[in-house]
This record gives C-alpha cells, structure tokens and sequence, in this order.
C-alpha cells in the first residue's frame, strides 16, 4: 500500500482532514474496540484467565474513554496487559516528518510545525507511525523528575539556534510529550513522588502541559494508563488522593483461578522449545509445578500482602526441564522427560520469589519450598489415585525393599528395579503411562506414584532419595524371662 508523502497528497485520501481533526486517541481506542467487539475478535491474545473478570472491566474504561489503572499483585500480567492496548491502535498514522511530539498534520501545536506548515503548505512531508511506536512506557521511580515526564528548556539547543530561553524551539520534550497521539504508561505508579505526580494533573483533566513557567502550552493528546501494587500504598509510597480522582477506572487484577489456568498460562510462557532432543512433560508433573504457586498463596509462613508471582512456577518449570536435559545429554536418553526429583533441583527458582513471614523465616526458604512441594504432589496423587489401593506397593516397602532414583541412575537403570515393585506397573497406567511406552516416560510417572505415598507418610524416602518402609511408632511392651522373675517392689509404709 502506498501512503501518501506529503499534507497535499494526504487531504485527498482516506486520512482526510474532517476525519484527524476530531478524532482523537482515546476515540480512535474506543472505535477499534468496537470493531473487534463486533467480529468476536480475542480482544487480549495470550491473556489467559480474565475473560470473564478483568477484560470486561476494561472494556468499560476504553468505551467510557477512561483514563484507567490496573491494580494488583506482582506477576498478574499488568505490564502486558498494558502492552497490549496497542491493537487498539491504527496500524499506521499520519504525523508530520521530524516532529518530535508527531504532530498533527492538519492542526500542529508545536511551534517548529507550525513554521514548516506556513513555509511549505501542502508540500509539508509526512510520515507514518506504527501502533507500537505510539506506546511510551515509564517505570516510576522516585528519582523522575518533572524533566524526564514534561520537559525542560535546553540552553544548548538556544544556543545553537541563536533563540532566547523563553522561544518554544528551545523545549527538549519529555516522555509525555514524546507519546503525543498515543498511550503513555506508567509502571508501578505510586513509587512517583508525589510533587511529581502533581504534574500529571492538566494533562488528565485539561489535556495539556506547561515546561518551566513560560507561557507555553502544548495541547496533548494522549491516553493516560497506570499500574500499582496494593502493597505499594503503605510500604513505599501512595497514590496522591486528587490523581486517584482524576483515574476514570480503577480495574483490579488477580492471579488464576484454576490449576488449569495457571498451567495454560506456564505453558505459554516458560521456554521449553530446547534443540536437539525431545521433549515430554508429563500432565501430573505440570499440575505439580503449578500446584506449588497455589500451595504458596494459601501458606501461613508466605507474606500474602507480597503475593506468589505467577513467574514462580514459570521459571520453575524452566529449571526442571533443565534439569532432565542435562540429565538426558549426561546419559544419552533418547527424550527428555522431568520426573519429580528434578522440582527439588529447581527449588532455586521457587525460594527467590517467596516473601516469608517470621515464621518462615524460622525455617528458611528451602524448609519451606520443600514443604510446598510435598503438598503439591500430594494434592495432586490424590487427583489421580483417591480411593485406589496402594497396599501392595506400601507393603513391598515394609518387607524391605528399596530404591534409590538418584542423579546417577539412568531411566534404563531405574526401569528394571521398578518392575520389581508389586503393584506398581498396574498404577501407571492411571497416569496413561503404559507398559510398551520409553523407559524415561515410565521412571517419572513411577517416581511421582512413590513421592505421592512418600508425601501422604505411607513409605519413607531420605534426603539421597532413597525410597524405603516408613517409620513406624511400635509400642513395646515389657517383656520378662522365666529364669528371672520380676522383684516385687516393697509396700507402701502408711503415713503417721
């Protein structure tokens, strides 16, 4: 598709005059929106679980033409959600060439377009910017300045044009102006100081900024959105009560509802497209990981005001294929295929992103990743094998039996000592493991079976994961042998 080059060529075409003029940025999201809203479009590709709580709410704030902000808990998907407001966006729009702030072609506000416009009319070039082009992001930290979000007067651009302080050609643009006929986001907006904050004002109620006192204002366009964390507003900063009530829409996000969910979710994001071998993950060994993040959200020893990122089990699932790929390179196994034993080797990405409470800390963050992890295979052992009998592979164990699925043992090696366990072949096939299936596949599902009877205390397993009998409190009583009879004890003397 040819675009057209200059302002003449452009007033002839679909971008006419009537048309840029009145339509505005947040007009344009709401009109986008509803095309999309009309052909059933997925309006949030790869936003898994909202669709029934947050994407309603903020199709509310872009209809309304809502400044809006979404609060939540780190690792909700806030950031991207953010990002992906840029499909609400033209593909391409018209600006004049060069202009710092892509101004309008047929209603400029800054003083060099304005100049140009007069000097060469409708040969006044144009050029085009794409829908992620018009996206600004800015992470608040407390050091930004009014400067970094506005602007400032730049004497070294004064003196090379040989213009006075006060001249507009002397202005270096801040982000917010920079993001002019697009979204400007702010992340984690209440670590912004709040003098700063305060110049966040005239732009959302007014629609426009003033740089350094002088009497220039430039007539922005621009649709405003945050992020923030409720842990935010009393541990490093707050939101100032008068920009609250400028925010249109305040929409609250959460993490997922299901173990199904949060799966999908893990499995869109984690990277497991490794080369040179292939690749199983087993469905119970993906319920586990994500029934960690779960475990963690409900545990009394984790700060529940800090929350449980969803990139807890995102980059666990990562050290876990890890994990089984050096062990399949190590030991030439023809696919990779993670077993339990390989969540404790990533128990790295699982303790990082725990905020403990003082209990916890007592513990530590290993004791209490470990613990978490021996509840979720156990909620998840029971999903597979509630009201199965497992007395046959427990008793196996008490007759003493053992095995040991350590970093050495091959998946050929651990194979064959796993048909020695009675009762155990017949259980994997409830995990759709079947007896003619690779040697790799058959270990791990074997393995969870025996850390879902080790996590419910059924059979004992050490820290070298040795599995064995569990400890048994035995009762013993006392015994006495015929050739030495008990001495009576001597009676009582009654008290005086």
């Amino acid at each position: 598709m040819n675009l057209p080059r200059t302002l003449g060529d452009l007033r002839g075409s679909d971008f006419c005059e009537e048309r840029l003029r009145r339509r505005r940025v947040k007009d344009e999201m709401r009109e986008n929106l509803i095309c999309k809203l009309r052909r059933r479009e997925t309006l949030f590709p790869g936003i898994v679980g909202y669709d029934d709580t947050v994407v309603p709410q903020l199709v509310n704030a872009v209809l309304s033409r809502h400044n809006f902000i979404l609060l939540g808990l780190r690792g909700q998907a806030k950031s991207r959600i953010l990002r992906a407001l840029t499909s609400l966006l033209d593909r391409a729009l018209p600006c004049i060439e060069g202009c710092e702030i892509h101004d309008n072609p047929y209603a400029p506000i800054c003083g060099r377009c304005r100049e140009l416009l007069e000097e060469r009319g409708d040969e006044t070039p144009v050029a085009y910017l794409s829908s992620e082009e018009r996206y600004v992001e800015k992470l608040a930290t407390p050091d930004v300045t009014i400067a970094d979000l506005i602007g400032d007067i730049d004497p070294i651009k004064a003196a090379r044009g040989g213009h006075q302080l006060s001249n507009e050609l002397t202005i270096h643009y801040g982000l917010l102006p920079r993001a002019n006929r697009g979204i400007f986001a702010i992340n984690e907006l209440p670590d912004l100081a709040g003098k700063i904050q305060v110049g966040l004002f005239n732009i959302m109620q007014e629609g426009d900024v003033q740089i350094k006192g002088y009497p220039i204002r430039l007539a922005l366009d621009v649709a405003l959105v945050f992020t923030a964390n409720p842990e935010d507003y009393t541990a490093r900063g707050k939101i100032i009560t008068p920009l609250k009530d400028r925010i249109g829409s305040e929409v609250r996000t959460h993490y997922p509802a299901t173990v199904d969910e949060g799966m999908a979710i893990t499995a869109q994001e984690a990277w497991s497209q490794r080369d040179g071998h292939k690749l199983v993950v087993p469905k119970f060994l993906r319920e586990v990981v994500e029934r960690i993040a779960f475990a963690a959200r409900d545990d009394k020893k984790i700060d529940k005001r800090s929350g449980v990122s969803q990139r807890l089990p995102i980059t666990c699932m990562e050290n876990v294929i890890s994990n089984a790929e050096r062990r399949a390179i190590r030991d030439q196994e023809g696919m990779i295929v993670p077993r339990v034993g390989d969540i404790y080797s990533a128990m790295p990405a699982i303790t990082g992103k725990l905020e403990l409470e003082y209990e916890g800390e007592m513990r530590g963050a290993d004791f209490v990743a470990r613990e978490l992890i021996r509840a979720a295979v156990a909620k998840t052992f029971d999903g597979y094998f509630d009201a199965v009998n497992m007395q046959q592979i427990v008793q196996w164990f008490d007759l003493g039996g053992e095995i040991k699925f350590g970093e050495g043992a091959s998946a050929a090696e651990l194979s064959e000592g796993l048909k020695k366990i009675q009762g155990l072949p017949e259980k994997l096939e409830r995990l759709g493991v079947k007896p003619k299936d690779a040697p790799e596949l058959q270990v791990s599902a074997a393995e969870f079976v025996l850390e879902g009877l080790y996590a419910h205390k059924r059979i004992g397993r050490s820290e070298e994961r040795v599995f064995s009998a569990g400890e048994k409190q035995i009762r013993r009583e006392p015994s006495y042998s015929r050739e030495e009879p008990p001495v009576p004890r001597p009676p009582r003397r009654p008290y005086n």
